[in-house]
């Protein structure tokens, strides 16, 4: 089953490791940090250019940042 992300992108549920709200886990420094490092190393998708409100961790490694809400998303 595949769950939308964002504009014009669907995923593979299975696929999916977990889905963070933006707001609140980015008060964390380590999180800030493992961000930034998966940006330096290009493994970070952003899917809309509207201000992101969450990010999907993929099996693969990679990030997406999304538009929509973590409950949205989730839901």
């Amino acid at each position: 089953m595949y769950l939308n992300i964002g504009p014009n992108k669907a995923v593979r549920k299975k696929d999916i490791i977990a889905i963070f709200d933006l707001d609140s886990s980015t008060v964390s420094l380590y999180t800030r940090k493992f961000l930034k490092d998966a940006e330096k190393e290009k493994r970070v998708e952003l899917l809309s250019y509207d201000l992101p409100k969450s990010f999907i961790l993929m099996r693969d490694n990679k990030i997406y940042l999304s538009p929509f809400n973590s409950s949205t998303i989730y839901r």
